[in-house]
């Protein structure tokens, strides 16, 4: 894979792109002690059900999550709208629900609100956070430190990756599964390749205004992610979809050289989002897929890991690499984006 020129001024977004490897092996060196006592608790609870409380990229996360839930767990995760406890004060009947609240601060107070609800109304509560010592932390049953250091740029980064390594690991370390546990500990050495990939062919194609990301399945929390950050650091309009659900409606705004990006993994639902790359293109948009299983598409350079639910986790790297790249050429500050501040206290 080419590696790709650093800037003459990095950004400090792209820094802590560099550090994301070295942040998620510190959390797989420092967190076992953590991940494995909420385990062992989370067991004892026997839940039924999973639950969420989250925002902005940390609420991607949780879909991410929420994914991992359903196919390795069997067990149904639902986002709660962190509204429900904090402007309508309606109390909720979630007994024996596992409850995955995610914030990088830990600091929001509808997300501590609902979290706060969550325990009174008999959930067993774990936060996700970057941050041990946060209102969040001191609220719930458990918590996760994420231990991904100090981020100082506004679009979070490091703090996205190791969420998601922090509550993927939850669910391998809850059911045992080697297979996903080995992968999690050579992902860090993956994430360094992830980094260098050269995406440069769809930076060129990002010329206009507004653009299509998909997913599906634990894709479809990077499609979204995507998005975010397209809109965030770049000031492009971009909207996520499913790979099936983006021809039953958005795909009449698709035009000549209209650009899409497609994020797929080593999984069940690669083909399928293949295909529909593959029709989009015939149309006449310029598609880029994280696979070479495509003909009509172009495929991108990507890095596999060791375990299909893994994959994600390295095509979200790989695209901050090349947003970031997108942002300083159209002379946006990216650590900076207008009318953003890094933490954003919703009441």
């Amino acid at each position: 894979m080419k590696a790709r020129s650093m800037p003459l001024a990095m950004t400090q977004m792209r820094k802590e792109i560099e550090e994301i490897p070295q942040a998620v092996e510190r959390l797989l060196s420092e967190g076992q002690a953590a991940v494995t006592a909420a385990a062992t608790a989370i067991r004892a609870q026997d839940p039924l059900l999973l639950l969420s409380a989250a925002r902005g990229s940390s609420d991607h996360a949780c879909t991410y999550l929420k994914y991992a839930s359903e196919i390795l767990l069997g067990l149904p995760m639902a986002s709660v709208g962190p509204s429900v406890a904090s402007i309508y004060k309606a109390p909720l009947q979630q007994r024996r629900a596992l409850a995955l609240s995610v914030s990088q601060s830990g600091q929001s107070p509808d997300i501590l609100e609902l979290t706060r609800s969550f325990a009174a109304s008999g959930s067993f509560t774990v936060a996700i956070t970057n941050d041990p010592f946060s209102p969040l932390a001191q609220a719930a049953h458990h918590t996760l430190d994420i231990h991904a250091g100090p981020e100082r740029s506004v679009a979070a980064t490091k703090t996205f990756v190791t969420s998601l390594v922090a509550g993927l690991w939850l669910m391998a370390e809850l059911t045992q599964d080697r297979q996903i546990l080995a992968a999690l500990r050579s992902l860090p050495a993956q994430l360094e390749t992830a980094a260098t990939c050269d995406w440069s062919e769809a930076i060129a194609a990002l010329t206009g205004g507004s653009l299509f990301t998909l997913g599906r399945g634990p894709s479809s929390a990077i499609s979204n992610e995507a998005a975010l950050k397209f809109k965030e650091t770049c000031q492009i309009h971009a909207e996520s979809y499913s790979s099936a659900e983006v021809l039953h409606g958005p795909v009449s705004i698709v035009e000549q050289h209209f650009p899409v990006i497609a994020f797929a993994a080593a999984d069940a639902a690669e083909q399928t989002v293949c295909e529909v790359a593959d029709q989009l293109a015939r149309k006449g948009a310029q598609v880029f897929v994280t696979s070479s299983r495509v003909s009509a598409a172009t495929p991108l350079p990507h890095q596999r890991t060791g375990h299909w639910i893994t994959d994600p986790i390295a095509a979200i790297v790989s695209f901050y690499a090349m947003v970031e790249q997108v942002a300083v050429q159209r002379g946006i500050n990216p650590d900076a984006p207008r009318h953003l501040k890094k933490v954003t206290e919703t009441v």
